[in-house]
């Protein structure tokens, strides 16, 4: 999986917007998906990004859950990604598998481990939304094309109501990063940034 990077925009890409709406901060959960040394590279342009967004739901009391991508040093859990990545595989246990230090993460804040682009697939991260009674999940990290777009599209299907950061999102080029917008815009999820939660999620009373 190649973690070369272009530095993808902050625009909030209101040109693919088709329809637009406000999380409900008592039914949503921040997903923060792969933002591992791994994938650094392409995660130092959004870090702040991702931050602000995380401290904007933690003060509007969303759960923030992470997600981290490893295989085993086997070829058990492997599948597709060895093939089409030439076993260029992000394998449990090394530096490259960890979170980056440099997340505001929290000893109580769920992760969630995966070894495919859902985030959905074989981790019971489903059935715990269920049980939190989560309607809605904002989705961030990296990469926009993959995994977040991949967890995006597998939590519509599932019935949650989709938010995509659009500049708390990265990839290995910009071109890509768009393209996966489109694709939200159209069919799957709400687009907002930084600012646009900032004005969803701060009390009326605190704005100033």
């Amino acid at each position: 999986m190649s973690s070369s990077n272009k530095k993808s925009s902050a625009s909030s890409y209101s040109k693919y917007e088709v329809r637009q709406r406000n999380p409900n901060p008592k039914s949503c959960v921040l997903l923060v998906i792969d933002m591992q040394n791994y994938f650094s590279s392409m995660s130092a342009p959004i870090l702040d990004n991702i931050n602000t967004t995380i401290t904007l739901c933690r003060r509007a009391s969303i759960p923030v859950i992470f997600t981290r991508h490893s295989h085993n040093s086997s070829s058990s859990d492997h599948g597709m990604l060895q093939e089409w990545w030439f076993g260029d595989l992000i394998i449990d246990g090394t530096v490259e598998a960890e979170l980056m230090t440099a997340l505001d993460r929290k000893g109580e804040d769920m992760v969630v481990e995966k070894s495919t682009y859902s985030a959905f697939r074989n981790t019971g991260l489903e059935e715990k939304l269920v049980e939190m009674g989560v309607e809605e999940v904002i989705v961030t990290g990296v990469m926009t094309n993959l995994c977040c777009e991949t967890t995006a599209r597998e939590a519509f299907i599932r019935g949650f109501r989709v938010f995509f950061s659009t500049d708390a999102t990265a990839t290995s080029d910009i071109d890509l990063h768009e393209a996966t917008l489109k694709n939200m815009a159209y069919g799957f999820a709400y687009f907002v940034d930084c600012h646009k939660l900032k004005q969803a999620l701060t009390p009326k009373s605190n704005e100033n």
